[in-house]
């Protein structure tokens, strides 16, 4: 069985991770998926590259209470969350979220759900290289906002 978290330097293939997140599930009637990219820009800066640091054990399990909270709070299948970590480059993968259920509503809501929580709330350190030199990016208040309205509240910004 194909575990629900995995942090992970090597890329990762949508098609391969929802063929097996729907695993013959004739109950599932709605896949829906989110891929977060490096960008070559951030807050007005060119980003010639972004490295993610993590705790090991610690980040799986934050992860893993996430998808609990969203199991509890949306009628959802499955969920599979993907997580890069080390030295990415533009356009590289970076997180990949992809939920099952029997509506597309439902599987909307629960993937947005989690990239809201994990945007906010997951134990990734992130730091890019800029033409000013290095630094750590923290979530924005805008992140925070975006969990707010799922009655989550964060104070990361």
């Amino acid at each position: 069985m194909t575990p629900r978290v995995s942090i992970q330097t090597q890329d990762f293939d949508l098609a391969r991770e929802i063929a097996a997140l729907r695993a013959d599930d004739k109950r599932v009637g709605a896949v829906c998926s989110f891929i977060g990219t490096v960008r070559d820009r951030n807050d007005g800066l060119s980003v010639s590259s972004m490295e993610l640091e993590h705790y090991p054990g610690m980040t799986e399990k934050s992860i893993e209470a996430m998808i609990d909270a969203a199991m509890a709070r949306f009628d959802v299948f499955g969920v599979r969350v993907v997580h890069r970590v080390g030295l990415l480059q533009p356009l590289d993968q970076v997180v990949m979220v992809a939920v099952t259920s029997a509506h597309r509503g439902t599987s909307f809501q629960a993937c947005e759900f989690l990239m809201d929580y994990l945007k906010t709330q997951a134990p990734f350190w992130k730091k890019e290289q800029t033409p000013e030199g290095a630094r750590w990016v923290d979530a924005r208040v805008s992140d925070d906002a975006a969990l707010a309205k799922w009655g989550i509240q964060a104070s990361n910004a």
